[in-house]
């Protein structure tokens, strides 16, 4: 990469604030909460339903999917020249462009472009990048106001909590949750499960913001290397007033979000929406390719794009791993993950949860803070089948299994290795030393059938299983055993 976007040390939220794994552990407590398993159950089968009649025309399907697969390869294979024309277009329409190595550079850029201008009132348009440099907690420590307009982070913004999907953030919360919560925090509201009263009271809320508002931060779906333009898809128009009504846009976005041309814009907006909502194309799509012109009547007066890092240079930098940056934040993955719609996405305590999170957490984050994610998978294939830009999820995840207890040598994963132990390294070698020799398995074979049910279901290389399994026991007899006495020869 070049010198603008070379990989970080320090990324993802704050290290001070930065959580760690413990995916296990806080699982029974979501399994146990037959609210959350409903909402989330609902909610996914819903979603699923939608998105198999968006894409019922196989044939169809896979051939949006390829192209859409190769805007991004060809994206990826290109990126750090594609993300200097990126830079040198943008400049050219008005746009100025920031690079953030890591997540407190990139908080510092924004804190000081809205210092600059004077701005102490943000409206937020949805950005994940934004949710994973911790940004509004950092505005929020030095006297800036940062208000969520997505009706989603609203509402999670009013809970105190995370998003627990990266499309639909509030979808662990039903009707009723939603109602205590704008009854508790917005002045004059009663309490009332009417959807659309309830859509109407947070119109109002956040209509007083956009007007009040210095400044509007957004995410960016796609960056276009070629015309400079910064495409934002979004469903309720506040997307739209959050960057065209303050005087001041700042968008913010992950390095991997460049493509290389126009022409690549229209697969991926036909694949993203379907994929994510089940809905053919999202109500608005905004392309931004520069501020007001001296002509126009509306649109911010200032336009600032800052590229983020946060470790993608050493994801980038591994050609198996590289496919995970051709993530479109569709969500079809986790929609379809059996572990997700069970526990939900608060369970996997990072930025980014289901399998992509379960990728993306331990690249970005290091195997030594969020090793456990990889493993929390049932390695079903079910994400892989389904995400339209065909990353290999499965198989990434079975890669950074192996670098989470071995790492390769070159390039190697941050915190690889850090996964593993000496029980398991002795009980592999044990093995390996076992079945390499066949007088030694008939023996063990034989030692086993008569003593392993003695074994307590308490011992280190029996309670993993058993904490949740009944304690598997062995047959009376081997199987080379049963045969000699059936009066099979064997070979």
């Amino acid at each position: 990469m070049d010198a603008h976007n070379s990989a970080g040390q320090t990324h993802g939220i704050n290290s001070a604030h930065k959580p760690r794994g413990d995916f296990t552990a806080r699982a029974p407590a979501a399994l146990a909460n037959p609210t959350l398993r409903a909402n989330f159950r609902r909610a996914m089968d819903g979603l699923m339903t939608k998105r198999a009649a968006q894409f019922a025309d196989r044939d169809a399907w896979t051939a949006l999917r390829a192209r859409g697969a190769a805007a991004r390869a060809n994206a990826l294979a290109r990126l750090p020249e594609l993300l200097e024309r990126l830079e040198d277009r943008c400049t050219a329409n008005g746009i100025r462009v920031h690079w953030a190595e890591t997540a407190a550079e990139a908080n510092a850029i924004v804190l000081a472009i809205l210092r600059e201008a004077g701005a102490t009132r943000v409206i937020k348009g949805k950005s994940m990048v934004s949710e994973e440099i911790g940004l509004n907690h950092h505005l929020e420590a030095h006297g800036v106001t940062a208000v969520e307009s997505d009706l989603g982070e609203y509402i999670i913004q009013l809970a105190g909590e995370a998003p627990s999907h990266i499309v639909m953030p509030c979808i662990h919360k039903n009707k009723a949750e939603i109602a205590q919560l704008f009854a508790e925090n917005i002045p004059g509201q009663p309490y009332t499960e009417d959807v659309d009263s309830l859509t109407a009271a947070a119109r109002r809320a956040l209509r007083q913001r956009f007007a009040a508002a210095e400044a509007g931060i957004s995410g960016v779906n796609f960056a276009v290397a070629e015309t400079g333009t910064l495409v934002l898809i979004e469903n309720e128009g506040n997307g739209r007033l959050s960057t065209t009504l303050p005087p001041l846009h700042i968008a913010v976005t992950g390095i991997e979000k460049v493509v290389e041309r126009l022409d690549d814009v229209p697969p991926l907006l036909a694949l993203l929406p379907r994929s994510a909502t089940g809905q053919a194309i999202t109500t608005y799509v905004n392309m931004i390719s520069g501020p007001r012109k001296p002509d126009e009547k509306d649109g911010p007066r200032e336009v600032h794009l800052v590229l983020y890092d946060g470790g993608r240079s050493r994801v980038y930098d591994d050609a198996e791993l590289r496919d995970t940056l051709r993530c479109i934040r569709c969500g079809a993955c986790m929609n379809h993950c059996p572990v997700y719609a069970r526990v939900g996405g608060h369970t996997y305590r990072f930025v980014y949860p289901g399998p992509i999170g379960k990728i993306l957490s331990p690249q970005l984050e290091g195997l030594d803070c969020a090793g456990d994610q990889p493993f929390a998978s049932s390695l079903c294939g079910a994400c892989s089948e389904v995400c339209p830009v065909q990353i290999p999820l499965a198989d990434i995840l079975v890669r950074l299994r192996q670098e989470a207890v071995r790492p390769s040598a070159t390039p190697a994963v941050k915190g690889g290795g850090s996964q593993a132990g000496l029980a398991a390294d002795l009980g592999w070698a044990g093995w390996r030393l076992v079945y390499g020799h066949p007088a030694l398995y008939a023996l063990v074979s034989r030692l086993l059938a008569r003593l392993g049910n003695l074994i307590p279901a308490s011992v280190p290389m029996l309670r993993q299983w058993t904490r949740f399994r009944t304690k598997p026991r062995f047959a009376a007899r081997t199987l080379h055993e049963l045969a000699a006495r059936g009066g099979f020869d064997r070979e």
